[in-house]
């Protein structure tokens, strides 16, 4: 019976690692549809049934604290024990190796206590491997996890990785997790003349795909050429909300403690390039939006009168706790906190009316954080047109046209059905 199980078995992982290798995008579709009733991280998949890619191989991982598999083991430790891999270096993006430094602080080379293996910054003076961190590298595996906004520096660290790495030819393995909010597409498409590593291409604002689909996209639109292969979650279908994964949330930013603040991220981030407060340091970031001059009440009912679908708004006080952002730390500050009711949230319509709003009720106190707006925003036309009094409606009436070639364009690249 132990024999039958375990030719069983071998049979399996024989029928993967064949389709694997099979260098096309619908091979990659098939084998998620393995094992379907459990949901299974790239890391995992990599090591139980990908191993080919890696067996034998000096590696290198681009990687922090959301690299882990579906029980919270880190891929850091699960890769560098594993007696057929050598994992011989650890690449950090923004917030360090195990997400515990502010956004925009500097992050420095190091070494891993646990593993004693060299960590070389992403964050710091280099945004690209550099030749010499890639060393002896013969694949560059990357594990992080998305948010599902366009303005996320981790997908800048991904793809500036996968160019240093293709440069000198190191083929580079995304090990893919899910998208936390979902496949919904929204908001504006960023113009190329606001590219910046807060965001680097012309994709929307909350673009519904998981990062593995974002490296076919790019490679395929943007001309990285180079040896990619992702390896895909196991399971995953596209309209599953990060619940139904039942896959550990791990923190991605200090800032980002939980999927609700994620599903609000795509609309609230906007608010950073002014200097209205998100909730930094609360218990709420990106769901609440205020400052010491609001009034909470009479911005929730504005808001109500635009009847959006999915999300209430709730009067709120907080206090902000957060030194770094230099907005009202430690003032009691006055807003709204948005409450997501239905896959029907759009999170980047509301925020704009949000804006609309309390630019209104601000007079002379509004201030711009002009240059990090625009970036964020992808453009400088929605800032002039909230000071030009343009309506919410008006601001994002071509919003729906700018996404059409992006939908059909992305088609080709997704991996989930």
């Amino acid at each position: 019976m132990k024999f039958l199980k375990r030719s069983q078995s071998c049979l399996i992982r024989l029928f993967t690692l064949l389709i694997l290798l099979i260098p096309n995008l619908s091979s990659v579709q098939a084998s998620i549809q393995q094992d379907s009733a459990e949901i299974r991280p790239g890391i995992q998949v990599l090591l139980e049934d990908s191993l080919h890619l890696v067996k034998d191989k000096r590696v290198g991982l681009v990687t922090n604290q959301t690299g882990v598999d579906s029980e919270g083991l880190s891929s850091i430790d699960l890769i560098f024990n594993h007696p057929q891999v050598d994992l011989i270096a650890l690449f950090s993006p923004e917030h360090g190796i195990r997400g515990d430094l502010g956004p925009g602080e500097e992050v420095k080379d190091g070494v891993d206590p646990r593993t004693g293996l060299s960590i070389y910054s992403l964050y710091g003076n280099n945004r690209k491997p550099t030749p010499e961190m890639l060393g002896d590298v013969e694949v560059l595996l990357i594990d992080l996890q998305d948010i599902g906004a366009r303005y996320w520096t981790y997908t800048s660290t991904m793809t500036l990785s996968m160019e240093a790495a293709f440069e000198h030819g190191i083929s580079v393995v995304v090990l893919d997790r899910p998208n936390p909010i979902g496949g919904n597409v929204q908001g504006n498409m960023l113009y190329p003349e606001f590219s910046t590593f807060v965001g680097r291409y012309p994709i929307p604002m909350r673009h519904g795909m998981t990062s593995g689909e974002m490296a076919l996209y790019y490679q395929g639109e943007f001309n990285i050429p180079g040896p990619l292969h992702i390896v895909p979650v196991s399971g995953l279908e596209r309209n599953m909300t990060f619940e139904d994964t039942h896959l550990p949330w791990i923190q991605p930013s200090p800032n980002m403690p939980t999927v609700e603040s994620a599903l609000h991220y795509p609309g609230t981030c906007l608010f950073e390039g002014t200097y209205l407060s998100v909730g930094r340091g609360t218990d709420h970031p990106f769901q609440v939006v205020g400052s010491p001059w609001l009034d909470g009440e009479d911005l929730a009912e504005r808001m109500r009168h635009y009847e959006f679908a999915g999300v209430s708004f709730k009067a709120v006080t907080f206090t902000p706790q957060n030194p770094g952002d230099g907005k009202f730390d430690g003032i009691e500050v006055y807003g709204v906190q948005l409450i997501a009711t239905s896959p029907d949230y759009d999170p980047t319509e509301v925020a704009v009316a949000l804006l609309v709003e309390t630019y209104k009720m601000s007079s002379d106190k509004w201030e711009w954080l002009t240059s990090h707006f625009d970036r964020l925003a992808g453009t400088d036309s929605l800032r002039e047109g909230i000071v030009a009094g343009s309506t919410a409606q008006d601001l994002v009436s071509d919003w729906p046209s700018q996404l059409q070639d992006f939908l059909v364009t992305r088609n080709q690249y997704l991996i989930y059905p």
